[in-house]
Parts: structure tokens; sequence; C-alpha cells
């Protein structure tokens, strides 16, 4: 085992910190420096070899993984589990296995005159050790995700999964142990503590996923070892409903975007804007949706749980402060059941009529609440999306395409799904990520290997290159040569 100490520039984190979290990260961190100055980055046999044992190993632990999942939230549907973190998952394993050799091509360029015949190329080589931290709503996908385009890359990585699902982390912690050595992926675990010290580490990369605020302290603190990251965020991504366009149509893609994991994902749709006069017909066509989606909630194995307590309470309290402020509030509860506070079932919650300064406007929801805005013209709800910080998705429903053109030329966000929700995201072959304050940096398919590999550029010299003209002492060589590259 490695000797490695590590350096926290921060003496409360070392406070923070129990010698055994310290020991037990410094360690791991260590194995994976040794592995690096040792060997380099992952051969490409090896790549190959881990990914495929990677995807065997996800597929035997499948049912436990589910099952963990379900019990760290409380309830978690188990379809969703395997829709959204099970496939998910082994569907970019599969894509990385069959495409990073292509995207690790060479690419030759072209060479300036003075220098030729030497030839130039760029290669895309490992960046080196780089870290993981993921978040609990998603808590399989999040982790392996990112780490499957690493290993792609060739890089060691360090993982940190959300100390909120820790039976998932524990499962995930051994299957990880079943395919690496401990000098290409290592595990830590722990709490809020435990990451502070990961995001102050001398990283050659660093992919956060989380909240805003969490997201700005990674940055701070990777900033004092000038550690590159890609921050995965989140925000207020809104659904607006074209004029004409069939609202029973959106309600319905709406409320599936909504409803999945019970609103727990970061690309749901946060907020409605729907054409003005239109607010209850609409609100109208959601409740019927979510009546087919969920005619039960509390027994109902399709609807997942609130992760937390407090996560619960928060909730609740957006949706009091808005209707302390005047906000109309509907509660979409089909069987008409008494919801036990303890099982964490929040039924879904429409909100319209919300004022400007409730907190459910200006905070990311995260769960099955729905403000319902209006617009008079697509002008106005553009200036709507605009006044916030720019979204990590955005929904846009319409067949006009002018409409749809309007929107999208003015309006920035991390991704656009058209005509639906959440799928944009399901895509492997497109970049995922946020703008803004929703984050920066995107991964997912080659987007991922491109932010775990650094574009090396390589330029071999030939013996007959004409650069020995330019080197002291200069006199009437140079200035011919000058005259000729630059002109009179």
């Amino acid at each position: 085992m490695a000797d490695a100490v590590i350096e926290f520039p921060s003496g409360q984190i070392r406070q923070r910190l129990s010698s055994v979290a310290e020991k037990r990260l410094s360690a791991a961190v260590g194995l994976l420096r040794d592995g690096w100055r040792r060997d380099g980055g992952l051969a490409l046999g090896r790549r190959d070899d881990a990914l495929d044992h990677l995807g065997r190993a996800l597929l035997k632990y499948q049912a436990a993984l589910v099952e963990a999942v379900s019990q760290d939230f409380g309830h978690r549907s188990p379809h969703e589990t395997k829709l959204a973190d099970i496939h998910a998952s082994l569907s970019a394993i599969r894509h990385a296995r069959r495409h990073f050799r292509r995207w690790m091509q060479t690419r030759r360029v072209d060479v300036a005159l003075p220098f030729l015949p030497g030839r130039a190329r760029v290669e895309m080589v490992p960046l080196g050790v780089v870290g993981i931290i993921s978040p609990w709503n998603y808590p399989i996908q999040l982790a392996l995700v990112p780490l499957a385009t690493a290993i792609a890359a060739g890089n060691r990585v360090l993982l940190k999964p959300s100390e909120q699902t820790p039976r998932t982390a524990a499962l995930l912690e051994r299957l990880l142990a079943e395919v690496f050595e401990p000098t290409e992926v290592a595990v830590v675990t722990g709490g809020v503590e435990m990451a502070q010290a990961v995001s102050h580490l001398p990283l050659d990369h660093l992919l956060f996923t989380g909240s805003t605020a969490a997201g700005r302290q990674v940055m701070r603190a990777a900033s004092d070892a000038l550690v590159p990251v890609t921050l995965e965020l989140g925000g207020k991504s809104p659904a607006i409903i074209g004029p004409g366009y069939d609202l029973a149509l959106a309600a319905d893609r709406i409320a599936i975007g909504k409803l999945f994991n019970a609103g727990q994902t970061c690309v749901a749709p946060d907020y409605a804007l729907v054409p003005s006069g239109r607010e209850l017909a609409f609100a109208d066509h959601v409740e019927r949706a979510v009546t087919r989606l969920y005619p039960r909630l509390g027994d109902n194995p399709d609807y997942t749980a609130i992760a937390s307590d407090r996560h619960y309470e928060r909730l609740l309290g957006l949706i009091e402060d808005a209707r302390r402020q005047g906000a109309q509030a509907r509660f979409i509860n089909p069987a008409a059941e008494a919801l036990e506070p303890a099982k964490r079932k929040l039924a879904p919650t429409l909100l319209w009529n919300v004022p400007a300064a409730a907190a459910i406007l200006t905070q990311e929801i995260f769960g099955p609440v729905l403000p319902i805005l209006s617009y008079r013209t697509l002008e106005e709800a553009v200036v709507m999306v605009n006044s916030r910080p720019r979204p990590l998705a955005l929904y846009m429903f319409s067949r006009r395409k002018d409409d749809l053109g309007f929107v999208l030329n003015r309006t920035r966000a991390g991704g656009v799904t058209v005509n639906d929700t959440l799928l944009h995201a399901a895509q492997d072959g497109l970049p995922f990520g946020g703008i803004g304050e929703s984050g920066m940096g995107a991964y997912h398919g080659e987007a991922g290997f491109r932010t775990f590999s650094q574009a090396r550029p390589l330029f071999q010299a030939s013996r007959f290159s004409a650069a020995r003209l330019v080197r002291p002492p200069y006199g009437d060589r140079i200035d011919r040569l000058l005259r000729w590259l630059i002109g009179r």
C-alpha cells in the first residue's frame, strides 16, 4: 500500500475528516497515483476488458442495486431504477466500448510551409487521475456513466458516491472492486466532509453532479489546486407550450417528465408556460394525465417517494409559502388516500397565480410540484425564461417552425427536447451538460471521452526543417526570410 500523504490546503477540512477517513482517502489516491506513475494510462485492451466486465457486473448486481436504491429512497419504483440507472448505465458502457477506439484516433494536421517536411498531429491521451463526485437522485447512472467514459479515455478514477444513498454506495464499492484493481478505480464513501476533501485534492480533473450552491463550493475548492472541473448542476428548466399546440398532449408528456422519480431529476420540467387564459384547462389535462399514470399513490409501486425527510419538508415549505402569498393549489390524489408523511409520498401538486416573490419560482423544485405560469406572446415567454439563470434543460412544444426557431434563437439552455421532456439526456450520442449557473462542461459518449482526455499536440521535426534558419546570430538571411513570410 502506498505511503502517499494528502496535504489539504484547509486545516478545517483536516479537522472535519476523521483520521481513519483521511488515511483511507490518502491510501486510495496513493494507489491510483502509483498506478499512473508506473504504467501511465490504461492500455487499450484493458479499457475494453474493463468496460466489458463492468457491464457484466452491473447485470450481476442488478436486483441487489434495485433493492438498495429503493431502501435508500424509502421507496423507489423498480422500473424507474431499471430504466434510468441500470439501462442508462449499460447503454453508456456499451456505447463507450464500441466507439472509444474511434474517438481516440490520432488526427493529422497541416504543417506550415517553413517547417516542412515536419509532421504534426493531435493525440487523445488520458488526463491521469480524475475524480467523480456523484449525487443521490440517480445514484448508479450518475456514478457509472462518467466513470465509463473516464475509463474509455484511459484514466484512473476516484469515485465519491453520495452519502444520502449509503446502501447503493456500498454495493457500488463492492461491484467496482470486482472489476478494477485498486490502482485503477477507488471508491471512497463518507459524508459531506469526504466530498469536501475530494474536491480539495490536486486531481487531473473533477466532475461534480449536484446543486448549484454545492457546485460553487466545489469549484472554489478545486481552484486552490487549479483542478479543472466539469459541473453538472440544475436550475429552473421551463416547459413552454406554444400557441395552438395540443394542450392534452403537452400535459401528458410534461406529467411523465415531471413525475418520473417523483420529480427528483435535474432535467425535470420545473415550471410550465402556457398561453394566457389556458392555465386551468392545462391544469385539468395534467390532472387527467396524472390519474392515468398513477391511479393511486400510497401503495403504488410505480410512484417514487421523496428521498429524505429534509427534502420532503422543504417541498411542503415551498408549497405553503406560495399559498400563503396567494397562489392557488391543486393536490392530485386520484384515490383520495390518506398519505402518511412518514412514507414521504407527496401528491403531485399544481400551482397557479403564483406571485413572483414566491420561493418556488426562484429555487429549483426537485419534486412533484408544477407551477403553471402564463404568457401573452412568445416574446413575453422568452423574457420570462431569460429573466432567470440559464437552465439545464428547455422544453418547447410547438409544430410551428417559426415559433420553435424564435424561442431557440433567443434562449440558451444546457440541452433541449422538442415536443417531449427528458429525452435529450437519454441519448448517448449527445453531449450532456449545463450552461451558466446550470453547469459547465459536458459528458456522455464522445463528449465524456473528450472531457477526460487531453488533445495533445505533437510536432515531429525533420532533419532538414527550415526552422534552423530562425536562430541567432540574426542577419540578412533572416531578414529575407521574414520578408517572404510577412510580406513587404
